[in-house]
């Protein structure tokens, strides 16, 4: 090998571990699927659902939030479940939301708080707090 790629391997290489392991402690948010939920309230796990619009800006300023929160550590262990406002309204029947939105933070089965058209990053860092059981 050259002395070049050596380096750009060696450079590489170093890209790819910093970039798994912020992978490994960010929140994980996934579209929200019933049996994943129970799943997780059944496990104890902290969940937060996120009922959301693609056309609502109010929705878009709390991902801008809840993407903020997902670098910080203390929320890693956050399951984040996005129920899509205009597909899934069965399943916000099933949570009592009846807005676009609306954050629901459990910690188990105990439902912890809940907001609607907030875009306060303090109260929804709360509501995420509280999802820990704290």
């Amino acid at each position: 090998m050259t002395r070049h790629l050596k380096t750009w391997s060696a450079a590489l290489a170093g890209v790819v571990m910093l970039a798994t392991a912020g992978v490994a402690g960010a929140i994980e948010i996934a579209p929200f699927e019933a049996s994943a939920f129970e799943t997780a309230k059944a496990e104890g796990k902290s969940v937060v659902v996120d009922v959301t619009a693609s056309w609502c800006s109010t929705c878009r300023a709390q991902t801008k939030i809840i993407d903020t929160l997902a670098g910080k550590p203390e929320y890693k262990d956050i399951l984040v479940l996005k129920v899509d406002y205009d597909k899934q309204k069965d399943e916000m029947r099933s949570l009592g939301a009846q807005n676009r939105s609306t954050l629901i933070a459990f910690k188990g089965a105990e439902e912890r708080g809940r907001s609607v058209a907030d875009t306060n990053p303090a109260s929804v860092e709360k509501l995420f707090t509280s999802a820990l059981g704290q």
